[in-house]
């Protein structure tokens, strides 16, 4: 039986591996050969689950959205990452890899963010840890998430805008890896998603994998067992949508929905959505699906949300598409903007853009009134309601 687990040589299936300067395959060895053993420590452990707790808030409520559920005539319930210290589903990996990087004596972290929501979580956790903290982000994406920007400033970090490329995610990464290659002796990088080299993809799996651990024991509270029919959540890279599915992926009876960013239309060639027509390459260091030009050069994407801009997803969504146990539904800006603002006036809950795009896909499912999904929402919409404002009604 396939466990989707990531084998030996750090591929799942046909993509991963780990193909980085030579300066960085120290630090990848070591990470690979210790994170495990330290992350199952018990004082390791004991540390970060009571911070994840009394810290973050966790667990999050699984929220039954009735009202949102008569509209589509299902049992609908939302995963409340929104409620999370710092507002998403990314502290729960940036505070699980600062205190990695403290336990392997690293002394300066870096890390890429879009949305901002990353860049924000690790500056927290750094600021509660004592460590010095660099973000890298595109100066597109510092111009249209200013307040996560301040908010980065204002827990102490130094914010590198990018004005490379796009000047969105795809070149903060980029310049995230730079500055790595440059201080690999003292400096951890915090990935944000479920991409790049081995074995990041797997080590933030495992720490966003709390997500769905908490799903099986509060669905079996609710409703008398443990798995839904479906569940659902937005990809960029994949960490939120890797979380909320990591205990189900062998779950056969759990259909797993990725709601992937097509921006203005798939044919109009400005979108993000690479699990629909990405092919084969290598970005970041790993061999994934990558949206490409005839050429075979990485195109640039488009997004109205800043967190879901990489022309490039991580490998285990890749496996996981590319073998049929997960399916993918393309959202444009249009029907993410519309799912927002009826999240919010159904029930009350404005969503991050990111997440508007797995709500968004509500509509595109055929649902029974016996089906129970369950939705995450990977972070909170203050960040974006001048997006949300400035989109024509």
């Amino acid at each position: 039986m396939n466990t989707y687990q990531v084998n030996t040589d750090g591929y799942y299936g046909a993509f991963g591996g780990a193909e980085v300067p030579e300066i960085l395959r120290h630090n990848l060895h070591e990470l690979t050969t210790r994170y495990r053993e330290i992350l199952s420590e018990p004082a390791f452990e004991q540390e970060y689950r009571e911070l994840l707790h009394d810290y973050v808030g966790r667990p999050s409520p699984l929220y039954h959205a009735r009202r949102l559920s008569a509209r589509y005539k299902a049992t609908i319930y939302l995963k409340r990452e929104d409620l999370n210290h710092t507002g998403s589903h990314k502290i729960n990996n940036a505070l699980g890899q600062v205190l990695l990087a403290r336990r392997l004596g690293k002394t300066r972290i870096i890390a890429e963010t879009g949305a901002g929501q990353h860049g924000v979580a690790t500056a927290t956790a750094c600021a509660l840890l004592g460590l010095p903290c660099h973000i890298y982000m595109g100066s597109t994406d510092v111009e249209r998430q200013h307040v996560n920007v301040e908010r980065m400033r204002m827990l102490g970090a130094t914010v590198h805008p990018v004005s490379s490329g796009s000047s969105t995610l795809t070149d903060a990464v980029d310049a995230a890896f730079a500055d790595y290659c440059g201080h690999a002796a003292d400096t951890f990088y915090v990935v944000g998603s479920a991409v790049g080299p081995h074995p990041y993809p797997a080590l933030v799996a495992e720490l966003q994998s709390v997500i769905s651990a908490e799903i099986r024991e509060q669905l079996m509270q609710k409703i008398g067992r443990n798995y839904p029919d479906f569940l659902v959540a937005c990809i960029g890279g994949g960490s939120n949508a890797m979380g909320t599915m990591y205990h189900y992926l062998s779950e056969n009876r759990t259909r797993l929905l990725l709601a992937e960013a097509a921006g203005y239309g798939i044919a109009s060639g400005q979108h993000a959505a690479t699990l629909s027509v990405g092919k084969p390459a290598t970005l970041h260091g790993a061999h994934t699906l990558v949206i490409q030009d005839s050429a075979g050069h990485p195109l640039e994407p488009y997004s109205l949300s800043a967190g879901l801009d990489y022309p490039g997803i991580g490998p285990l969504p890749a496996h996981l598409v590319s073998t049929g146990r997960a399916e993918v539904l393309a959202v444009t800006d249009v029907q993410a903007v519309a799912a927002a603002r009826e999240l919010t006036l159904l029930e009350g809950i404005i969503p991050a853009l990111e997440s508007a795009h797995a709500l968004a896909a509500l509509p595109l499912m055929q649902l029974k009134p016996t089906d129970v999904v369950v939705l995450t929402v990977s972070g909170r919409g203050d960040k974006d309601l001048g997006t949300y404002l400035a989109y024509p009604q």
